[in-house]
């Protein structure tokens, strides 16, 4: 699943408009239409989203004996 199709499913699932989600993340409906449809979004938007939709956002390597190796402060 390509990152502009969870982050819509996400909104569908939490019934806001990804236009609403732009607002809540402050940049303009157009601007952030225009990265979905780019598959622009960066890792520190996808913390943000996750931030502004009270959701965990998780990313990480798992390696083959389950270690994981995550970005951030988790």
């Amino acid at each position: 699943m390509k990152t502009s199709d969870m982050i819509r499913q996400l909104c569908e699932q939490m019934n806001i408009s990804v236009s609403e989600l732009a607002r809540r993340l402050g940049q303009s409906p157009q601007n952030f239409g225009k990265k979905l449809k780019r598959e622009t979004i960066t890792l520190e938007e996808l913390k943000a989203i996750a931030d502004v939709m009270d959701v965990k956002f998780e990313q990480a390597f798992i390696l083959p004996n389950g270690n994981k190796i995550k970005t951030g402060n988790e």
